[in-house]
């Protein structure tokens, strides 16, 4: 329990140390933001880390990152800090559907929370979405969790 307790902060610890600036996180909400309601799903998709990802996973990401682009609009996006329930559940192993093991192939250091509005003729309706998001070479990427090996 001890080696646990003390992994974790070691994981929020370094998080912090690599997080980005105000800046490079500022850059990166008003890129996604920008390409969600252009509807720009190669641009969207291009926030994806996808090496060595689960095939499965990998065509989920790709449906909600583009889900109601260009058409919803995002009421409120924000990058925001890990919680430690967050640093554990971004490093543990899940299972998929067809009862592969899976881990997202980077450690994340930020939480990006998307809320979107959708009109249409039968009214409106919100909803939200979080992904981990982790810097890769100076970049935020948002990872799809990779095939355990």
């Amino acid at each position: 329990m001890k080696t646990k307790l003390i992994a974790l902060l070691f994981a929020l610890f370094c998080s912090g140390l690599y997080a980005g600036t105000p800046a490079q996180d500022k850059e990166f909400v008003d890129k996604y933001k920008a390409a969600y309601e252009k509807g720009d799903k190669a641009a969207l998709e291009s926030f994806l880390y996808t090496k060595d990802a689960n095939p499965m996973a990998l065509e989920f990401y790709k449906m909600m990152q583009t889900e109601g682009a260009g058409t919803a609009k995002i009421t409120k996006i924000e990058l925001v800090d890990l919680t430690p329930e967050d640093v554990k559940k971004a490093s543990e192993v899940q299972t998929g559907p067809d009862g592969s093991k899976a881990k997202l192939p980077l450690t994340p250091t930020k939480k990006l929370k998307i809320s979107i509005e959708t009109k249409d003729s039968n009214g409106s309706s919100t909803s939200s979405t979080e992904n981990f998001v982790a810097e890769k070479d100076g970049k935020y990427v948002i990872p799809v969790p990779a095939v355990v090996k």
